[in-house]
């Protein structure tokens, strides 16, 4: 076995991906207080061609030399809007026919692995919400979401980082719509 370099890998150049298809997933970041975490989802969002990330309330925006440090540059191939509110995300979303999901741990959230039929309906999209690192997603967020999803826990905390979150989250999402790219 032989690792490959950098060269054979192929991957898409900016532009490239600019103009591929993405998977029809937004990504929402409401309160993000750490620049590392913001530049690692948006990281994750290049890898799985994620169609856009909301960045909501105190959520830190490109350019920004901490966003970089994890981003490495995803930051300029990731589309991305900036918004007051998450509320106001969630509605711009739920206005152009996206399903929008909170990722949070409320009564009737739906577990992981999702479900096979999870998306038997497909709208415009889909969205996931993640909240602040510490109090998660607002409760008058997840008010005008469609659902919650959680992810299932075995040990002592109560919360996964939210960029290792965001990673968990967009691969199963991406695993559902591997055929939509």
């Amino acid at each position: 076995m032989r690792k490959l370099n950098i060269t054979e890998l192929q991957r898409l150049s900016v532009d490239e991906f600019k103009q591929s298809s993405k998977m029809p997933l937004v990504v929402v970041l409401d309160d993000v207080r750490s620049m590392y975490n913001v530049g690692s989802v948006f990281r994750t969002s290049d890898a799985y061609r994620v169609e856009c990330i909301y960045l909501c309330g105190i959520t830190g925006c490109p350019p920004h030399a901490e966003i970089h440090k994890t981003a490495l540059g995803a930051e300029d191939s990731v589309d991305w809007l900036y918004f007051e509110s998450a509320e106001d995300a969630v509605e711009d979303l739920k206005r152009r026919g996206y399903k929008v999901f909170a990722v949070e741990q409320a009564e009737g959230s739906i577990g992981f692995p999702l479900p096979d039929d999870f998306m038997s309906d497909l709208p415009t999209g889909y969205a996931v919400v993640f909240g602040n690192e510490v109090k998660g997603v607002k409760q008058e967020v997840i008010d005008r979401c469609d659902g919650c999803i959680e992810l299932p826990q075995y040990g002592t905390k109560h919360s996964l980082n939210v960029a290792t979150t965001a990673g968990i989250v967009i691969w199963e999402y991406s695993k559902l719509l591997h055929g939509e790219l």
